[in-house]
């Protein structure tokens, strides 16, 4: 705690050294909480207590934009839900469906790799609307398809968007929050994109998959409408030099009572300390300032994929019905624990810390892997066959509500975190693509391991998962409870 005070005193006598040597005779001004161009607004000096301050507009800025985590969810959870009536009404293989579920996630390493540059040319808000173009087209297409052609083309657009959406929505919503919410506002991304695959999960099982399509429009439309009422991140506004627009938005943000120029002043002297050298580029980014921060967040997203995660969730069914338990119960199952449990897990991010929820995470994650390693291994040998069912339920709820508590949503927080601004295009974009890649790898490949060997590919996820709890415990920091420049600061000193 009083390393964490000390380092917020330095990096505000940092700031301030840095405005005086710019305003010599601004000082003044600072203090009584006046600016140049209306010295007769005298509004509350800005303390402590503003700075963690949730204001409804920061509520309503973090609502819409994990809207579009939702249309995430909801495009995750089609495969599970639709796969009997698409499989039956357009006599598709098994290598069909397959690239049908897993070309999501192709769509998304497409849409990753220019997720970062097209975050900072059109900026959070207008990224946003940009993925919805995707998503809405992709709906369409699969709706009207008539062949297996049309629904991958209609899935490789709405990856597209989703891809976007990955990266876009958690930095926006950790350039928006005050730091002591900063995790759960983030996590929510995760609580959304929950409620979507519930949502699709359980209706999934007693509507049509082309009704189901249009179900998935209807949050695309409602996002698009509400993205013209937030305001735009102050941080990429003051990266573009924007200074006056960059201020509107914070106080919008912070209440229209409380002098924001600590905070203003403060993100704007950390992007001049990181801009100094211009934007930086791929091939900048594999320098040694910026080793601990990559490794820790493509890291974190390839240790995600490997654990089996999509697998599990984008055919759900097939597990199921494989272990013969219902696929209709187990799915309600999921559907009806998930969220609570999203939920709990966001409460608790900014209270346990990242650090604990990752490490309990992946513990039942490789826990659930092992129990299904276990159940298919008896039901390949014939031994105790009434177990397998059993086994086969508890280990996919547990795996997928395990991973929704931590491991799903927590990578996605760290990396909006641990990057500064003049790389995070770049480094953001790495760790985007690095997540979709093994991603498609996983779901594609997933149908076709469970057909071999079903026990050894959640042998193999166990073992992944138990490798995640190392990498964590050594080398992944706590970040709750500081701001992005204190990160920064803590992150420098430790590869220095």
């Amino acid at each position: 705690m009083e390393r964490q005070k000390s380092m917020e005193k330095g990096l505000l006598r940092k700031s301030l050294s840095i405005r005086e040597r710019k305003f010599p005779n601004e000082d003044a001004f600072l203090e009584a909480g006046l600016s140049r161009k209306s010295p007769r607004e005298v509004k509350k000096p800005q303390n402590d207590d503003d700075e963690c301050r949730v204001t409804a507009s920061v509520f309503l800025s973090t609502f819409v934009a994990v809207s579009g985590s939702f249309c995430t969810g909801c495009g995750v959870g089609f495969s599970s839900g639709a796969q009997a009536g698409i499989t039956k009404d357009l006599s598709l293989s098994v290598a069909e469906y397959s690239m049908f579920g897993s070309i999501l996630t192709l769509g998304g390493l497409i849409g990753a790799i220019f997720s970062g540059k097209v975050a900072d040319v059109l900026g959070r808000k207008r990224t946003m609307l940009f993925c919805e173009f995707f998503c809405i087209t992709g709906w369409l297409c699969v709706a009207l398809a008539q062949n297996a052609m049309w629904l991958d083309c209609g899935r490789l657009l709405l990856g597209i968007g989703v891809g976007i959406f990955s990266y876009v929505i958690p930095v926006y919503i950790a350039e928006i929050a005050p730091k002591h919410v900063r995790g759960s506002f983030v996590f929510a991304n995760q609580l959304m994109q929950n409620c979507g695959i519930s949502l699709f999960f359980i209706i999934g099982n007693f509507i049509p998959w082309r009704l189901l399509t249009v179900v998935g429009l209807v949050p695309c439309v409602f996002h698009v409408f509400c993205l013209f009422f937030i305001p735009e991140s102050p941080r990429w506004l003051a990266k573009l030099g924007r200074d006056k627009e960059c201020r509107s938005s914070l106080q919008r943000l912070r209440g229209s009572d409380v002098d924001i120029s600590r905070e203003a002043n403060t993100i704007r002297d950390t992007i001049d300390m990181t801009e100094n050298g211009g934007e930086s580029k791929m091939s900048e980014l594999f320098q040694r300032r910026y080793a601990y921060p990559l490794i820790i967040g493509v890291g974190l997203m390839f240790l995600q994929q490997l654990c089996g995660s999509s697998g599990v969730t984008y055919y759900a069914s097939s597990l199921f019905n494989k272990g013969g338990f219902p696929s209709a119960i187990g799915t309600s199952v999921i559907a009806t624990i998930m969220v609570p449990k999203a939920m709990l897990a966001t409460i608790l991010v900014d209270k346990m810390g990242r650090r604990t929820l990752l490490m309990a995470s992946c513990s039942a994650m490789g826990f659930s892997a092992l129990l299904l390693s276990v159940s298919y291994g008896f039901q390949s040998f014939g031994i105790l066959p009434e177990l397998t069912p059993i086994f086969t339920c508890i280990g996919v709820l547990g795996h997928i509500v395990s991973f929704a508590m931590g491991m799903g949503g927590l990578p996605w927080i760290i990396m909006a975190e641990i990057f500064p601004m003049n790389v995070k295009v770049s480094a953001g974009t790495l760790v985007t693509v690095t997540n979709w890649l093994f991603g498609w790898i996983i779901t594609y490949t997933f149908n076709f391991m469970l057909e071999w060997n079903a026990s050894g590919m959640f042998l193999i996820f166990s073992m992944v998962s138990a490798s995640s709890i190392v990498f964590i415990y050594f080398l992944v920091p706590e970040t709750k409870g500081r701001s992005l420049e204190e990160i920064q600061a803590l992150l420098n000193n430790s590869v220095q």
